[in-house]
């Protein structure tokens, strides 16, 4: 929900983001909603999204990327990676839970490669703050992130899928 108590839904088979009203059965599309696909205008199976000050809505998707659609805007904007499938730091691996800071730096949840990204605003490329040592379970390592949020002390907390643990990062 954002600020409005406006209700924002991914829809993964129909490859868009909804907004709702409450109180009103009418539903706006945010982002997407025109096929599946990568193009700008375009998202192909958005899984996670995050909803900012200014209702921006932020979408991971299987295309390997985060995009930012601004309120009323027909196409998204590659705010995380967009290189294609991959490890290189231009690149993510079904990236999966958003956060965004009122800087605009995205951080993204980058489940096969089993790392937490940071893109400032205006990178193309980002930075691993947690993980990226390979899959394991030690303290430094994570396996398939999916989620993550902070704390009002900017630690990170990074849910993982196979490790069926949530750990704890301090982010300086």
């Amino acid at each position: 929900m954002d600020d409005q108590r406006r209700l924002y839904v991914s829809v993964w088979d129909k490859h868009e983001v909804r907004r709702y009203e409450i109180g009103d059965k009418k539903r706006t599309v945010v982002a997407g909603g025109y096929g599946r696909g990568a193009a700008l205008n375009q998202l192909n199976g958005p899984y996670y999204l995050f909803v900012d000050q200014e209702q921006a809505v932020y979408v991971s998707d299987d295309s390997h990327r985060v995009t930012k659609w601004n309120n009323g805007a027909k196409e998204g904007i590659i705010v995380a990676g967009g290189q294609g499938y991959g490890d290189a730091l231009t690149q993510l691996s079904h990236p999966k839970g958003i956060f965004v800071d009122r800087l605009g730096t995205v951080y993204v949840a980058d489940e096969l490669n089993h790392r937490v990204m940071r893109w400032p605003k205006g990178a193309t490329r980002g930075t691993v703050i947690a993980g990226g040592n390979g899959v394991g379970q030690g303290a430094n390592q994570l396996s398939r992130p999916f989620d993550l949020s902070f704390d009002r002390h900017s630690n990170l907390y990074v849910v993982e899928r196979e490790n069926h643990r949530v750990q704890r990062f301090s982010i300086v």
